[in-house]
């Protein structure tokens, strides 16, 4: 394998010396570039974009070439699990994600089978595969999945949801039922993400976007219990290497413990919580990821690099923290703000590493 040039986010998420503290940007390669938009209409719609391997490595080594970037992300979908468990996976314009045939009952999560990642999901390791040649050694690439209760969600609402009225009726009325779901997308996930793993996965994320609107009882049972099994069940080196997991609650803030409790390497934090006070209370356990609100993108240079600084003081001397914003970078943002916040956290961060 390709000798990785810059290995400085997976030593960061393992809390070894870096010279500077590294970044990446959730949803880096996207719609707030125009090169991404054009990729997007000669590929026809967004999953036939994620579907062709050389086209899903373009887009995924776009920002690369424009930003100094320390990580590059597998361009592909959460949803891509449901999708292969024969769901029905369409996009409305300006609606998001939809299911033609939604969870509804106990008889509908057991005809459900686990997707073979070398099968229905095939696509995704091809472009694992294509996008790590293509990156030849450049930066670490991060495979990722959607946690089991936020697939849930999409998969018992029918699509996105605002209030989530019908996942938290079958997690009251019917537990046993969601239960089974869940533990059925676990097992799912672990697959998928080892697999990414084998085909050159380097490090990989759980992004579970919707774990913040339970409540602590509810999260410990529907969420972090299927998580921990995630990281249980996870290959943790390949290729001479320890493959560092982060988990990333958005609204999280209130369980940093009980995430970094589940053998985790890295905890992603949204904007919603102080770095210093996370470093407090879980610094010393595991690497931190985060946190800057999206929004500051849409600021003056001098206001990013003003918050960039903030978020750096307030983490402090030492490694452990790769630089992150706290959700996904929003799609208007202008593009060379991006470049002044990763160009940001390279300069002032070099003091906290002597």
């Amino acid at each position: 394998m390709t000798e990785l040039k810059n290995d400085r986010y997976l030593r960061a998420l393992l809390k070894e010396p870096v010279d500077y503290t590294p970044v990446w940007m959730m949803r880096q390669a996207g719609r707030y570039l125009p090169e991404y938009k054009a990729t997007r209409a000669q590929a026809g719609d967004f999953m036939s974009l994620c579907k062709n391997a050389e086209l899903a490595c373009e887009v995924t080594l776009q920002p690369l070439r424009r930003y100094d970037l320390d990580a590059a992300i597998l361009f592909s979908d959460i949803l891509t699990i449901p999708d292969a468990m024969g769901l029905g996976l369409y996009f409305e314009t300006g609606e998001g994600p939809k299911f033609e045939r939604p969870i509804t009952c106990k008889a509908d999560v057991e005809k459900i089978g686990l997707p073979d990642p070398e099968g229905e999901l095939q696509y995704v390791m091809n472009a694992v595969r294509t996008i790590r040649k293509g990156l030849d050694g450049q930066v670490p690439l991060i495979g990722f999945s959607g946690s089991p209760w936020t697939l849930a969600t999409y998969m018992v609402e029918g699509g996105s949801s605002k209030a989530f009225t019908k996942i938290k009726k079958m997690m009251y009325a019917d537990p046993q039922t969601l239960h089974l779901l869940l533990d059925k997308l676990a097992d799912s996930v672990i697959e998928y993400l080892n697999a990414q793993i084998k085909a050159g996965a380097q490090s990989v994320m759980v992004f579970d976007t919707w774990g913040g609107v339970l409540t602590p009882r509810d999260y410990n049972d529907f969420s972090l219990q299927y998580m921990h099994k995630i990281v249980d069940g996870l290959v943790r080196e390949n290729e001479g290497r320890r493959v560092p997991v982060t988990l990333f609650t958005k609204n999280g803030g209130m369980w940093l413990e009980k995430i970094a409790a589940t053998g985790c390497d890295g905890v992603g934090l949204d904007w919603t919580i102080d770095m210093a006070e996370a470093k407090r209370r879980i610094g010393d356990k595991v690497a931190l990821q985060g946190n800057m609100d999206p929004s500051m993108l849409y600021a003056s240079p001098e206001r990013i690099r003003e918050e960039v600084a903030t978020i750096l003081e307030g983490f402090g001397t030492g490694s452990g923290h790769v630089f992150n914003l706290g959700h996904g970078i929003h799609l208007d943002v202008p593009p060379e703000n991006a470049g002044v916040f990763v160009d940001a956290v390279h300069e002032l961060s070099r003091p906290y590493h002597k």
